[in-house]
């Protein structure tokens, strides 16, 4: 997979915030010194909540390659290091599925319901779309209420439910397919 092109928050460009987001907000590409951050981020959420399937929390390692390989693999910064990420990559392998792609995205604490993963679902939209995306999934854990009403308040339409295909905690849970076409 090609990169596309250069991301706002990357050195040299500018753009003016949108509306609802912080001002003092940088959305930018990861770094390799940002991996710890992240995965104070992302362990926790992958430990004890549903909102993921995976058990099995991130190394260093498994993070660093992430940002190396994805197309995009963004972080939302206001100056004190990563509070979130958006990333994402080819929703199935095969040249056929080459127009699609599928997104994740976690946010810490401090980050939530300030705008802040809008700005992020923005940023990674718009550069899938600039590297010729035709859409973007989600897949929602159906225990994650509030991610299936953050995307669907993205314009993002469910279109399937995988029925009891993800086990945490003891549990069965359903996939939700969530998609938003962006050309």
């Amino acid at each position: 997979m090609t990169l596309a092109p250069p991301l706002p928050g990357e050195p040299g460009l500018q753009d003016a915030p949108p509306s609802g987001r912080p001002p003092s907000l940088t959305i930018r590409p990861a770094r390799p010194e940002d991996v710890p951050a992240l995965l104070a981020i992302w362990n926790p959420i992958i430990r004890d909540t549903l909102v993921t399937f995976n058990a099995d929390e991130k190394s260093p390692e498994e993070l660093r390659a992430m940002i190396e390989t994805r197309p995009a693999f963004l972080v939302a910064d206001e100056g004190a290091g990563p509070m979130g990420f958006a990333t994402y990559s080819q929703f199935r392998g095969g040249v056929g599925y080459r127009h699609t792609m599928e997104h994740t995205i976690i946010l810490g604490p401090a980050a939530r319901g300030r705008g802040i993963g809008r700005a992020l679902m923005a940023a990674i939209e718009d550069h899938a779309r600039q590297a010729g995306a035709h859409s973007i999934f989600a897949g929602v854990s159906a225990g994650n209420p509030e991610g299936r009403a953050f995307h669907a308040a993205l314009g993002y339409a469910e279109t399937a439910v995988l029925p009891q295909v993800g086990c945490k905690f003891g549990r069965w849970l359903d996939l939700v397919l969530m998609q938003k076409f962006l050309s």
